[in-house]
């Protein structure tokens, strides 16, 4: 403790007298110490690291990232989706260290008059095995209810950086207050592939969503499942206060968002997938949820409950089996192991709120860090965020498990 206090005061007094880019480096790695924080979480996890080898990769002084995706030849992808900040593109690569629009400025224009040809409210991007880009579009800005042709998925090949797919999803898969949230591959289920994505509304159903990537055809799976459901009066604990709904004026609620985070196994057998507003990591099988023959009832009954991982948004997968997810409420990162046993890989006060995962072909794990607990709508009105965001990677011994 005495040598946190020596460390705070030293950082206070290089901040009133250094230049701006040693302030910059001080800002990405301050937060409120809430480590030792009372948490509404179990705490019986082993291992663990301190953060040192949390690194930073990119900061954001613009608008709030979520996503991040890294191809086979390390090109980094980002997003913005519209909450409050002015988003110049929805999608970025990271190029000499900064975001810049991709595939063209013009394609991320928030055209709502042509929603099929323009990104509106992208919420997760992902490569896919053949090295593809995948751009997830709710379709929804500032929370408004998606138009007609909003709400799709949008391939870029990576070579041409060019767009050579759109699929865009039915009202009655995608309706104009669905929150399609993240999506996951596997290529070699169907003709052409499989696309797995959640439904994370906050004011609708909830739900699995399953594409043919050969005709396009997509089907809600699970729909109001209790696994894709948020935990019922869920409150968690961040940065050591409880987080709920606080408009500025008006009653406290609860944050109910459901069906979020979603990994793929290796072998293609097993889609695990979280509420936000929960701790439990499920899985299901991807037998049963590709056969439109099967009920809600039949894929149901493959589901397996895989216990307490913490609260998390993004989840991810490596090439070994293992189940990566955020734990918000203690600022760590951690890893379902293949005999069912969770570690935290790391705790770092710089993790306000790790957001997407990605396993990249180097052996990192990247996380975005975005501060999303911070954000008016959860203060009063008062924006506590602090930039910059910043993408953080952890080195693992593992590749991703794309398929």
């Amino acid at each position: 403790m005495l040598l946190r206090r020596r460390t705070l005061v030293a950082r206070r007094a290089l901040v009133s007298a250094a230049a701006p880019v040693a302030l910059t480096l001080l800002l990405s790695g301050c937060t409120l110490d809430a480590t030792d924080a009372p948490r509404a979480v179990p705490k019986a996890f082993g291992g663990g690291a301190a953060g040192e080898r949390l690194e930073p990769v990119a900061s954001f002084y613009g608008a709030m990232p979520t996503g991040v995706t890294v191809s086979r030849t390390g090109r980094i992808f980002v997003n913005f989706p519209h909450w409050g900040d002015k988003v110049p593109y929805s999608v970025a690569e990271i190029r000499d260290g900064k975001p810049v629009a991709y595939p063209d400025q013009a394609i991320n224009v928030a055209d709502t008059g042509d929603p099929a040809r323009h990104f509106l409210g992208v919420q997760s991007v992902v490569v896919d095995a053949s090295d593809r880009l995948w751009v997830l579009d709710t379709g929804r800005i500032e929370w408004a209810d998606a138009p007609v042709g909003g709400p799709k998925l949008v391939a870029v090949d990576l070579r041409t950086n060019k767009v050579v797919r759109t699929i865009v999803f039915p009202a009655g898969v995608a309706g104009p207050r669905s929150f399609i949230n993240d999506v996951r591959f596997d290529l070699t289920r169907g003709k052409a592939g499989t696309a797995y994505l959640t439904d994370a509304s906050t004011d609708g159903p909830n739900a699995l969503v399953v594409v043919d990537l050969a005709t396009g055809e997509s089907r809600r799976r699970l729909n109001n499942d209790p696994s894709t459901r948020p935990v019922p009066d869920f409150v968690p604990t961040v940065e050591g206060q409880p987080l709920l709904n606080r408009p500025a004026n008006g009653p406290t609620s609860p944050i109910n968002v459901g069906a979020d985070g979603i990994a793929l196994s290796p072998d293609g057998k097993w889609l695990y997938y979280c509420p936000l507003s929960s701790r439990t990591l499920y899985a299901v099988s991807t037998e049963a949820l590709t056969d439109f023959r099967r009920t809600d009832a039949q894929v149901a009954s493959t589901i397996r409950n895989l216990g307490t991982k913490g609260m998390s948004d993004g989840l991810e997968t490596d090439s070994a089996g293992r189940v990566y997810g955020g734990d918000i409420e203690r600022n760590a990162l951690v890893r379902r192991e293949t005999d069912g046993q969770y570690r935290v890989l790391v705790r770092d006060d710089r993790l306000i709120w790790p957001d997407t995962l990605s396993v990249a072909y180097d052996h990192y794990l990247y996380v975005m860090a975005n501060q999303l607990n911070r954000q008016a709508v959860y203060h009063e009105g008062v924006d506590l965020r602090r930039k910059p965001y910043t993408l953080f990677r952890i080195p693992i011994d593992s590749g991703p498990a794309r398929r």
